[in-house]
């Protein structure tokens, strides 16, 4: 996977926006104003995602390319490493994972039915 592929594959999802709220390098995809993933434009070498606590211990112990989230809330987010033990489409899947957490986080009233 490389950025192109991930920015491709985010945007794809409904209503996602993208934006620089840290700087010029660390792209981050939100929906209804939320994060579920972020990454480095200029070092892809990972990308971290929002995942439900206990998934997420299960991940890091299943593989070697998931640590507990780099700069995030170590129980909310894991950071995965590109092009190690994990396939693309798992990292794919746990994006749109991602995207679905928050979207269940948000008020009823603010939820877009999209799940």
């Amino acid at each position: 996977m490389n950025i192109e592929e991930l920015r491709d594959f985010c945007l794809s999802l409904p209503l996602v926006e993208e934006k620089f709220p840290f700087d010029q390098e660390t792209l981050v995809f939100y929906i209804a104003g939320k994060m579920f993933c972020l990454a480095d434009i200029n070092q892809f070498d990972s990308v971290n995602i929002k995942c439900d606590p206990e998934k997420a211990i299960e991940l890091r112990e299943k593989y070697q390319a998931v640590l507990s989230g780099y700069h995030m809330n170590k129980k909310h987010w894991n950071t995965v490493m590109i092009n190690q033990d994990v396939k693309d489409s798992s990292i794919k899947e746990w994006i749109k994972d991602s995207y679905n957490l928050v979207i269940l986080t948000l008020p009823k009233s603010k939820r877009p039915d999209l799940i």
